[in-house]
């Protein structure tokens, strides 16, 4: 099975409690935190270090920063791909990937600094694909609102087509460098994009050749029904939040289906879900470790943080307060969130349905227990074909990955369901993926 461990460039975790923690360190903006986080990873074999990323503050809450920066959801938001370079320097075999927005970025700038990742990390890099979620992204970013849903991945797939084109612009072998003939690359096998959309236009040739691995792996976690086919178009792997085993097997064979049906093969995709792992030498340890988890949470964190992925102000409604038809209509984040939300209480949804059903800011349907009982869940999980791996979320930094990686990973080894080594070199070689050719991403004619 596939380990992705999942981090923020604050503290690491999707937890904005997670910095409260009294074992929690506090050096995160220092290159020595994710170096240290990065050698635990390593050590427990995990495949992938994943950087989530926002453009703004999660501070639609209330129209102003003070209660955020105050309270510490998520405030401090640094660069994660400068980010994962030091965590790669520290590190040998490990992926990284890190979140880059198709609604506010330009694709060459994308193509060019991901190859060159590739290149510095001896091809271990990754990129996720996101089009952000709000309009304090947008505000940032010199727009006054955010793109619609829809219209975002319209411009996603234009996108995807010119990074990936410029990465087809040098062919494997066409840097030569030889001095005694004095050709430094060869001419024929350098290809200038030319490329025209509805969006976006792209004229010229691409400046980075080939990496070790061809290309960073392509990452995508959008969950609703326009995301879900903008993966099974491009993803390599996927990130997913399952709500339960059932809904998990439905869905992994929904999407797995949809990858076939597009013309790629569905063993060259990996879907991998989120999993809340507190775990402990017992039992009852691991318990103890989650009520104290659960007595760091603050309302605000949840709040705050519907409001950031609903572009919606969480604080113009009273706790038990209905949403009106057009307030959940105009929710333009991830929608997937607010139909979940609205398909579990069958009428208009309050806050605090929202805050309970998504449990934001808390670990939704944590894994807690003994190495073996977390074990057992992950191997149900993935031999019954809900997913082939796991997204890990720690709870604090580095504590939940050094629980992981001491109490399940020597388990999951025992039982054969995860690897002792690095099958490579590359983050394509660990994944199972092949190098992909050129024009390899093109739909069959």
């Amino acid at each position: 099975m596939i380990m992705v461990g999942f981090l923020q460039a604050q503290n690491c975790t999707t937890l904005a409690s997670a910095w409260r923690h009294p074992d929690a360190r506090s050096d995160f903006t220092s290159a020595a935190y994710y170096q240290a986080i990065g050698r635990v990873l390593e050590a427990g074999k995990f495949q992938l270090a994943f950087f989530d990323d926002r453009l703004a503050m999660p501070d639609i809450y209330g129209g102003n920063p003070a209660e955020v920066v105050a309270n510490g959801v998520r405030v401090v938001k640094i660069d994660p791909v400068v980010t994962l370079m030091a965590m790669g320097f520290g590190t040998r075999h490990l992926g990284l990937g890190s979140t880059a927005s198709t609604t506010y970025y330009e694709p060459f700038d994308v193509a060019r600094r991901f190859q060159t990742v590739d290149h510095m990390l001896g091809g271990r890099a990754a990129w996720n694909v996101v089009t952000s979620v709000n309009d304090a992204e947008a505000r940032n970013m010199g727009r006054e609102v955010h793109m619609d849903h829809d219209l975002r991945y319209d411009r996603a797939d234009e996108f995807m087509e010119i990074v990936l084109g410029c990465w087809d612009g040098w062919e494997d072998g066409a840097l030569v460098v030889d001095k005694q003939t004095g050709l430094f690359a060869d001419p024929d096998k350098v290809h200038r994009l030319e490329y025209k959309g509805r969006f976006l236009s792209s004229s010229g040739t691409f400046t980075v050749p080939r990496s070790p691995q061809g290309h960073p792996v392509i990452i995508q976690a959008g969950s609703s029904a326009r995301g879900k086919t903008f993966a099974a178009r491009w993803a390599e792997t996927v990130f997913v939040g399952h709500e339960d085993l059932a809904a998990g097997k439905r869905q992994y064979a929904d999407l797995k289906a949809e990858v076939a049906r597009l013309g790629r093969d569905p063993d060259m995709m990996s879907i991998n879900t989120i999993a809340y792992p507190v775990v402990a030498e017992t039992r009852a340890e691991a318990e103890d470790k989650m009520a104290l988890i659960d007595s760091l949470y603050k309302e605000v964190d949840g709040l705050s943080l519907l409001s950031e992925a609903l572009n919606f102000d969480f604080k113009a409604k009273g706790l038990d307060e209905a949403f009106t038809a057009e307030e959940l209509q105009g929710m333009s984040g991830m929608q997937a969130m607010r139909d979940r939300v609205m398909r579990h209480t069958g009428h208009n949804p309050t806050v605090r349905d929202f805050l309970e059903i998504t449990r934001r800011g808390r670990p939704r349907e944590a894994v807690v227990g003994s190495g073996k009982d977390v074990a057992d869940r992950l191997e149900q999980w993935f031999v019954e074909r809900a997913c082939d791996g796991f997204v890990v979320a720690g709870t604090h930094m580095p504590g939940s990955f050094e629980d992981f990686v001491r109490f399940v990973v020597p388990e999951l080894q025992r039982r054969g369901l995860y690897r002792t080594e690095y099958t490579g070199a590359t983050l394509r070689e660990n994944l199972g993926l092949p190098v992909p050719a050129r024009g390899a991403w093109r739909p069959p004619a």
